[in-house]
């Protein structure tokens, strides 16, 4: 007899697709040639792939939300399958950017139905291309290549991204990343549709999440895919609140790129917030044609000229709004614009946050 909530395993079920297998275990109903198994459930298998000098936040985020989740199934009765998660790597011996050794776990014969890619602790342009020049990088994109033919959803957080676009899976698709690096995110990969204000973007068969603690967000999207209900359990559980775009969180002038044009914009921006942007007075402050400024900004930073100095302005507003007692119309007029009604609809635009949200969450 095999108990409900083990992971059972017969030769025959690999060849059924990813999808199948999913899609019989949600049902549990696993049926092989003319046998039948009732009252089965399979364990979602979920690969945690730690490379070396892996972020210890990221892989302990990604860890802890699975494991909750599997004690909450087990203590609420959710009729759910459990999360059958493994360690692996792309060498026997994997240490952490702190230097704790990772408890690797063979592959199993069974391909794993998600693949997950906590961040490598790399935080500017320098160590993060080093890092990605590594030869376990350069393995773990073929064994993306191969767990991706086999119908696994591939998904990667903050750092973690960056390793899941080596492959070439992440082209032609939506994706995030952390918001510091976007400008080298895209340089970079300039075939991979980048949205860096988003924290969680699925496109194809892959999820990416954005910075540090998006590997928590990560967790929590992988684990409502397959139940909403368990979902907002584990989120009560580990007091996670929702962060649905890092936009908020984004400090415009901490975008690290080494674009001349993009930086004299920058500085002739911030000095003239209060006033009408002109894209003519732009191009003629930092000595290119319109196109040639438009082109540098899409490039770099994914934005036209007039919305990264609409950026800028709520950026400045907001730090109004945290740091002083100056009323909505005041901050308004401050960072350019008529009234306080225009300041509140593009910080609702833009941040999803209201006034008060602001004043009382920053």
């Amino acid at each position: 007899m095999i108990p409900a909530g083990s992971v059972c395993y017969n030769a025959a079920a690999e060849k059924t697709s990813a999808e199948e297998r999913r899609h019989l275990r949600l049902a549990g109903d696993l049926t092989i040639g003319g046998n039948a198994i009732f009252g089965i459930v399979c364990a979602m298998r979920v690969y945690v792939l730690a490379l070396d000098g892996v972020f210890d936040l990221g892989l302990s985020a990604i860890l802890d939300a699975f494991q909750t989740a599997n004690e909450l199934i087990e203590m609420t009765g959710l009729a759910v399958p459990r999360f059958e998660v493994k360690i692996v790597g792309m060498r026997k011996t994997v240490r952490t950017a702190h230097g704790l050794k990772v408890p690797i776990e063979l592959v199993g014969r069974q391909p794993p139905e998600c693949v997950i890619v906590p961040a490598i602790a790399c935080k500017t342009p320098d160590t993060l291309k080093a890092g990605l020049a590594r030869p376990d990088v350069r393995d773990a994109a073929k064994a993306f290549r191969k767990w991706a033919s086999d119908g696994a959803t591939l998904s990667a957080a903050c750092a973690g991204t960056f390793v899941l676009a080596e492959s070439g899976l992440l082209n032609q698709q939506r994706a995030t990343t952390t918001w510091w690096l976007a400008p080298m995110f895209r340089e970079r990969y300039p075939q991979v549709l980048l949205d860096e204000s988003d924290m969680v973007v699925k496109s194809g068969n892959v999820v990416t999440a954005g910075a540090a603690l998006g590997h928590m967000d990560l967790a929590l999207w992988l684990i409502r895919s397959v139940s909403p209900e368990l979902a907002s359990l584990t989120g009560r559980y580990l007091i996670v609140d929702s962060r649905p775009s890092q936009t908020a969180y984004a400090l415009t002038d901490h975008l690290i790129h080494s674009d001349p044009v993009v930086q004299l914009f920058e500085r002739w921006a911030r000095a003239r917030l209060a006033r009408r942007f002109s894209l003519d007075s732009a191009a003629r402050a930092v000595g290119a044609s319109k196109r040639t400024l438009t082109r540098r900004l899409q490039s770099v930073l994914g934005k036209s000229p007039m919305s990264y100095f609409q950026s800028l302005r709520v950026e400045r507003a907001v730090h109004l709004l945290k740091t002083s007692k100056a009323s909505v119309e005041e901050i308004a007029a401050k960072v350019g614009y008529m009234n306080g009604g225009t300041l509140r609809l593009l910080l609702r635009q833009r941040l999803n946050l209201g006034v008060k949200e602001i004043r009382k969450t920053f």
